[in-house]
């Protein structure tokens, strides 16, 4: 099997227009003075952009004979909703986004008695090609931007304040770098987003670093590079195998670094936190749930700072792959606690939705939504994984 390469993207043709999310406080301060206005004027666009006011008409503090101009060059709409899917009695809702250039991304709201958590996506589509991801089975279009990101958490903040969901008014407190994408292959983009939803209100939306969460299949140089620069938020392995030979196949970036790389990197990422990490393994029927297999994972992770949280997969429509039944879950998990590996099955929200990441984008796109067509997938060279990648980047 060809290696895949470090980093995936798209041509930054389909990127789409500035916008204040994806600039420093600094640089949006100067846009504001070049358009006539003073600089504290970006402040309070800010403010407006993190609340998720979207309406010129509502943003009161500004001159009214400047609204318009500074939203249109500042605040430009990057995210249209396509259609909201609800389930769980109104307690969680998947949206399917539409971005300028036409790409499908989705993002889905849960709501639980102590919590909100959004999971959102950082990719339209993903390169890492997984077999048993919908998301994987697309491909990948393009990174997305920072803005891009930051406003599904900034969507999803606003639906919880306005009581969209089930429950009445409340607050968004946790965000997980779950959905479309692999989220380390759109590092810098991923790091200004987490910037911008650790940093304090009005310049950001203010979670604990406990509260944020990213997934990665397992781009070593990249969890290196998140644990030198020593953000405390949780990360989460995508590993569905303990062994490379089964790995290979479930998730080819392993032919390029393999289990026992990907584990010393997030050993390394827990040290430096001082917290566990999060395994996630999806359990698939007769593919990766054998006792044998638990008995494997349990033998790496015993002893590690590390928690295991299995996934019975959320199929997808025409796919060979399914759940494992509940009798090889619950031996899976027995045999990982008696190997004294902490252990949880996670609640499987949204499935009469299509609830798994990547689903009701392909489903528009079979229905004909978008209007306009998505631009075939394409990869650029590998890009180093160091400053000059963010500059080559422009972030």
């Amino acid at each position: 099997m060809t290696a895949l390469p470090l980093v995936f993207d798209a041509p930054r043709r389909g990127m789409p227009p500035r916008h204040l999310a994806d600039l420093t406080r600094e640089e949006a301060r100067a846009a504001v003075t070049e358009l006539g206005q003073p600089a504290f004027r970006a402040d309070q666009l800010a403010r407006h952009f993190y609340r998720g006011v979207t309406d010129p008409a509502l943003m009161t503090d500004l001159p009214a004979a400047a609204r318009q101009d500074l939203t249109e060059a500042l605040l430009p709409g990057l995210l249209t909703v396509v259609r909201h899917q609800t389930a769980d009695n109104g307690r969680t809702r998947k949206t399917l986004w539409r971005l300028h250039d036409g790409a499908l991304v989705e993002s889905v709201l849960m709501r639980y008695p102590d919590r909100a958590t959004v999971c959102i996506s950082s990719q339209a589509g993903c390169g890492m090609a997984c077999p048993f991801c919908a998301t994987g089975q697309s491909g990948l279009t393009r990174n997305l931007s920072a803005a891009e990101i930051i406003g599904q958490a900034v969507a999803a903040a606003a639906a919880m304040a306005n009581g969209e969901l089930d429950g009445g008014p409340g607050r968004l407190s946790n965000v997980v770098f779950m959905g479309m994408g692999e989220p380390l292959a759109n590092y810098a983009r991923v790091r200004k987003t987490l910037d911008a939803l650790l940093t304090p209100a009005p310049h950001g939306l203010g979670l604990s670093q406990r509260a944020v969460t990213v997934s990665t299949v397992g781009l070593v140089p990249a969890i290196r590079r998140l644990t030198d620069e020593g953000r405390n938020v949780t990360l989460a392995v995508s590993l569905h195998a303990p062994d490379d030979e089964l790995r290979d196949t479930l998730v080819p970036i392993n032919t390029r670094w393999k289990v026992g790389e990907v584990i010393d990197a997030a050993d390394a990422y827990a040290r430096k936190t001082g917290r566990r990490y999060s395994v996630e393994y999806a359990l698939i029927r007769d593919v990766n749930d054998q006792p044998f297999r638990a008995d494997l994972l349990g033998t790496l992770l015993a002893g590690r700072l590390a928690h295991v949280n299995l996934i019975p997969l959320n199929p997808t429509p025409g796919s060979p792959w399914d759940a494992s039944p509940l009798p090889a879950q619950r031996e899976f998990v027995a045999r990982l606690r008696a190997a004294g590996v902490a252990t949880t099955v996670r609640d499987t929200r949204g499935q009469d939705i299509d609830g798994a990441c990547g689903q009701l984008a392909a489903a528009d796109r079979v229905e004909g939504v978008p209007a306009v067509a998505l631009p075939t997938p394409q990869l650029e060279p590998p890009v180093p994984l160091g400053d000059e990648a963010d500059q080559a980047d422009g972030a």
